[in-house]
């Protein structure tokens, strides 16, 4: 049993998994959590009810031995569903194989049964309702304020891994230290979580084995499905402009317009629409790139705390897993040298978010905009057929990033590549039997090599 003291700042799915890698290694782990005990307590969402996992999640957690014990949370989605304003629908598959498919998890749940393991250990501590408020890097201090009683207190530590969210107390305090400059870029949309109740007999009222998108341009309608036969709805709209959060006000009889004239089939799925709309808050999203995740041997950023992402691309939970797993496979590298391994986890993962950030934001566009324009149906089609001719060499992005385990920088520029191609080769062309697939045969050899 190390004596080291290790302290992580914040008890969200990346910190309760980092607690799980650590105690495994042999080390005690206290945990300081701003929020009260979601075990014992209800607490506010705020945020996305459900998630979407995938490959790359389960690796972290599978490394960690907890995937066995969250299996009976999923649900498998092996696509999108689109629904157009009249209500037609289009099933578009994320993949060709069986296994390619990615699936809803309750953020909630998840977040229990890791904090449940990590707790399972005997080696993790966890303290509720203690907000840290400040660090102080050279005297290896962190400065806790009791959320109950306002009691403060200052402890000393020998590592500090923050994941402490978008919102990192320990990421302002880096960056005070280093004078490093961090970019946060609010998205000018936002979101509302909204609700598709289940039936009488706890069934789901559509497919429950897809991602549901309505797409509409600038803005989109999603829902993923939740156990208990309900899907938790997400409206991703401007803040500004016509429509927009602004222009929809509080107004009970504008919001219902909006949505019968937009999402007629959904709207009629949720009668308790406009008081869930009004009720619940209007979440901000954006995007965080920092240059610097690490402080010598001491402290590190992790998960969204070093590199927040819009969820257009369902990898912010997943991106984060395996930054936990990376900084453990460090951590045997460099034989538990923690500043190596902090300096590797850094170098290898920060190029790394900061694709999976770009990838995100291009997401939205194809979500809300692109699913619905032919020559992206062809391309995608396309892209499948040129994955059977070659496994190896053309895969298509999405394909790289939801179920592959590719770093995220070259599944990014194989991507760009990619598209070239398919933009080549479609060029004039409105079915695949029109390809010339000597030509494509002749650009994949040319421009790209085997993974």
């Amino acid at each position: 049993m190390s004596n080291e003291r290790i302290v992580i700042a914040g008890a969200g799915l990346a910190g309760s998994l980092m607690a799980v890698y650590l105690a495994r290694r042999g080390h005690e782990v206290t945990v300081f959590e701003k929020r009260p005990d979601m075990r014992r307590e209800t607490i506010s969402a705020g945020r996305s009810i459900n998630l979407a996992l995938a490959n790359r999640g389960m690796a972290g957690l599978e490394g960690a031995g907890v995937m066995d014990r969250i299996k009976d949370l999923l649900i498998p989605m092996e696509g999108r569903m689109l629904h157009d304003e009249q209500g037609n629908l289009d099933f578009q598959a994320y993949g060709k194989r069986p296994e390619e498919v990615i699936y809803s998890v309750s953020r909630g749940e998840l977040n229990k049964r890791l904090m449940d393991a990590a707790d399972e250990t005997g080696q993790v501590h966890f303290h509720f309702n203690q907000a840290l408020e400040s660090v102080d890097f050279r005297q290896r201090r962190i400065h806790l304020r009791d959320e109950s009683s306002g009691e403060e207190q200052v402890l000393e530590c020998d590592r500090l891994i923050a994941t402490d969210g978008a919102g990192s107390p320990t990421r302002q305090a880096m960056k005070e230290h280093l004078g490093m400059d961090v970019s946060e870029e609010l998205l000018g949309h936002g979101y509302k979580e909204l609700n598709i109740p289940g039936t009488a007999d706890g069934d789901w009222q559509m497919e429950r084995g897809a991602l549901h998108i309505w797409p509409r341009g600038g803005y989109m309608l999603i829902a993923l499905p939740n156990l208990d036969g309900s899907f938790t709805v997400t409206l991703f709209l401007p803040h500004e402009g016509e429509p927009s959060f602004t222009s929809l006000g509080d107004d009970p009889e504008r919001i219902r317009r909006f949505f019968e004239n937009n999402f007629q089939d959904a709207t009629a799925l949720m009668p308790a629409l406009v008081g869930t709309y009004r009720e619940n808050p209007l979440g901000k999203l954006g995007t965080v790139r920092t240059p610097h995740w690490r402080v010598e041997d001491f402290a590190l950023l992790l998960g969204d705390a070093a590199h927040a992402i819009v969820p257009f691309h369902g990898q912010g939970m997943n991106c984060a897993f395996e930054d936990c797993l990376e900084l453990d496979r460090c951590l045997d590298e460099f034989s538990g040298d923690w500043e190596q391994a902090f300096a590797a986890t850094e170098e290898r993962r920060q190029p790394n978010a900061n694709a999976i950030a770009d990838m995100a934001l291009e997401n939205y566009v194809e979500m809300r905009d692109s699913v619905r324009d032919p020559k992206f149906k062809l391309q995608k089609e396309l892209g499948w057929k040129l994955e059977e001719r070659y496994p190896n060499r053309f895969i298509p992005r999405y394909s790289m990033v939801m179920f592959h385990h590719l770093p995220y920088a070259e599944a990014q520029s194989r991507g760009r590549i990619q598209q070239g191609i398919l933009d080549e080769l479609t060029e004039g062309v409105d079915s695949v039997e029109a390809v010339d697939m000597e030509r494509a045969d002749a650009l994949i050899r040319e421009r790209l090599d085997e993974v």
